[in-house]
């Protein structure tokens, strides 16, 4: 296992420049940025502290997957902002690192008056966040671009720039990058309380109580997601609330894709986005998500009701989707809190900056957040610059279906036949590919981590045929 990842064992005795609190895909960008920066000559020493056994294994793994242009944020709002330089950033660095994108672009559909009505001020809306190419249509138009929906449709607004990206393979590279550049990632690393002092004069520390025992570090970042606001409770602030918030979806088999070659968005309204239909870029198509607001942070169980809810909406919105086989459901938890926008908030004396409240948005505005960040951070002192040694982001392995996979490259399996042994046959996961993900710099720490790594069990039979053969092989990896 690489040496910057821990997930047992004693933490780093010394104090860390910066500790990032959250290793999901804000965290991680986060970590990434910092750990490419220097201070006074000195590269920063930056540690991932998530407390569980991997990242990207809470909000980040369960969300709709959309790259977002920022089209619909509230204009003005540091969300818009940041979505829209998101937008810019991750598409660029997507193409650098192997992150798969599709570029499918979307439509928002209208089914009422109403919603029709709404078209050009969303349009207006659309300008004002900085993005000019939305166009309201006819339905003539909906149906040409779309032509599997059901019956109803008014009229629509095209966002050309809305795109699906690969969720785990964005944390997953930005995790693996902050390692590379020095960072490390601590799991199985959870924050239980947190006191200040220490250190020498001038250099005041926090420490950072843990699962695994005390952490010091000289500044804080706080980007833990659904637990934002208990980490920012533990530094005396009651600033926001975070209420998790559940969204349901289903996921159909790869046959329907054909019925759903671009993102079809409902008109919002004051109730919320509303259901969508996106096709993934494992190839699949979503239905979802219902918004549902819970107590408890951790539970992502789909229901009855949830199911019931999406198969009436998508029976209106596609009757064909209706009619293809559900390979799979889903449940996520969104961060939401009373506000409507980011919670951002630098308390310099404390060395001390929360990223908190970042919904479902936080994929697309990961980067730009790590920027802001380290800006805010270089304003409370911690003066860096970029480093100067830095290369080119580690590679990521394709698990995009619009792009080559390692079963249909013979110049690769002619120099590893690994490459030519498929192991998971409805998702054509090779041998080679499982053997590279267990023993990449960042390992999955179980099947769930292997899956977001390959796509393995995740096809028609989600693992009824190769799960016994892929958890011998994580189990030998794990005895060795």
């Amino acid at each position: 296992m690489n040496s910057g990842v821990s997930r047992s064992g004693p933490l780093p005795e010394g104090a860390i420049d910066v500790a990032v609190v959250g290793g999901g895909v804000v965290g991680a960008a986060v970590a990434r940025e910092l750990a490419g920066r220097e201070s006074g000559g000195r590269a920063l020493s930056v540690a991932l502290v998530e407390a569980r056994a991997d990242v990207g294994d809470g909000t980040s793994k369960a969300n709709t997957a959309i790259l977002h242009t920022g089209f619909d944020a509230t204009p003005g709002t540091l969300e818009s902002r940041l979505v829209r330089r998101g937008y810019e950033l991750l598409g660029e660095y997507a193409g650098r690192a192997g992150i798969p994108v599709e570029r499918t672009g979307a439509v928002l559909v209208a089914w009422t008056g109403e919603e029709l009505a709404a078209l050009p001020g969303l349009a207006d809306k659309a300008v004002k966040n900085g993005y000019r190419e939305c166009e309201v249509v006819g339905a003539d138009e909906v149906y040409r671009m779309v032509p599997a929906l059901g019956p109803g449709a008014l009229g629509g607004l095209t966002v050309p720039g809305e795109s699906i990206i690969c969720p785990w393979t964005t944390t997953l590279a930005f995790a693996t990058e902050a390692l590379a550049r020095g960072a490390r990632v601590l799991l199985n690393t959870r924050v239980e309380s947190v006191q200040r002092g220490g250190g020498e004069e001038g250099d005041e520390e926090t420490v950072l109580l843990t699962s695994r025992g005390p952490l010091r570090a000289r500044w804080v970042v706080n980007a833990a997601g659904l637990g934002s606001d208990a980490v920012d409770g533990l530094f005396g602030h009651e600033r926001f609330t975070v209420t998790p918030r559940r969204g349901e979806l289903l996921v159909f088999d790869k046959m329907a894709r054909p019925l759903a070659n671009r993102i079809v968005l409902p008109v919002p309204s004051s109730r919320g986005k509303g259901v969508l239909i996106s096709p993934t870029i494992y190839g699949n198509v979503m239905l979802g998500p219902t918004a549902e607001d819970l107590r408890d942070r951790t539970d992502t169980s789909t229901s009855e009701e949830g199911f019931a809810f999406l198969v009436d909406k998508g029976l209106a919105l596609m009757p064909a989707l209706l009619k293809e086989e559900v390979t799979a459901s889903y449940a996520g938890l969104r961060a939401a809190t009373e506000h409507g926008d980011y919670q951002v908030h630098l308390d310099a004396a404390q060395r001390y900056l929360v990223l908190g409240g970042i919904r479902s948005t936080g994929l697309t505005s990961s980067m730009a957040l790590a920027e802001h960040a380290a800006g805010l951070l270089a304003e409370a002192g911690l003066v860096t610059s970029v480093r100067d040694d830095l290369s080119e982001p580690p590679r990521m392995p394709n698990i995009g279906e619009a792009f080559p996979r390692p079963y249909m490259c013979g110049d690769l399996i002619a120099k590893d036949p690994a490459y030519g042994t498929v192991v998971c046959f409805c998702e054509r996961v090779t041998a080679g590919e499982i053997r590279d993900a267990l023993a990449s710099p960042l390992p999955p720490a179980d099947i769930d981590g292997l899956r977001r790594r390959t796509r393995a069990m995740m096809g028609r039979c989600q693992g009824f045929f190769c799960g016994a053969e892929i958890a011998e092989r994580l189990a030998r990896v794990e005895e060795s």
